[in-house]
């Protein structure tokens, strides 16, 4: 594992111009092309395409397209949960749901952080990236975008359009 890679999954300052962790994204990105052109009826192909994509995908589990991620295995999802249309789950830190969860239309789920006090390496694109949790039995409705480090505990639901930026109990 490189220096940058081994930054990015420690929480620390990384550059994602890396090539490895350029090498990683166009896997994904190819996965995801695959995966985003089947057809209606191709439910078995698109889980199959998961199972390489995905660090893990529960039993009764399914994303529709168009869905897009950066690494893909720095994801799992539990059993029996489901992300509708056009997820964005941006996961250059892990990103876990746990079972039973509903994620509505155009959900955002987005770890990766940029300085915010030091201009020049905002400059310089160093970023870091902070995991996100999602507990058994969420309910997020569509449009929510969860921010970087946040927890989403158990039997929450969350509003359409939500922003969350902290944890929820």
């Amino acid at each position: 594992m490189g220096d940058h890679k081994e930054r990015m999954l420690s929480g620390q300052l990384y550059k994602d111009d890396d090539p490895e962790l350029v090498a990683e994204r166009k896997r994904c990105g190819a996965l995801l092309d695959r995966f985003n052109a089947t057809r209606s009826d191709e439910d078995d192909v698109r889980q199959e395409i998961l199972k390489d994509l995905l660090g893990a995908l529960g039993t009764g589990s399914w994303v529709m397209p168009r869905f897009q991620c950066d690494y893909g295995y720095l994801i799992r999802i539990g059993d029996n949960s489901f992300l509708n249309y056009d997820a964005i789950l941006m996961d250059c830190a892990p990103i876990t749901i746990g079972n039973d969860v509903s994620i509505g239309p155009r959900a955002q789920l987005l770890t990766a952080l940029h300085p915010m006090e030091d201009h020049q390496a905002r400059r310089e694109r160093w970023e870091t990236a902070a995991p996100i949790i999602v507990g058994d039995n969420v309910w997020m409705g569509g449009g929510v975008i969860v921010c970087p480090g946040v927890t989403i505990g158990s039997e929450t639901v969350v509003g359409a359009g939500s922003v969350v930026t902290k944890d929820l109990p």
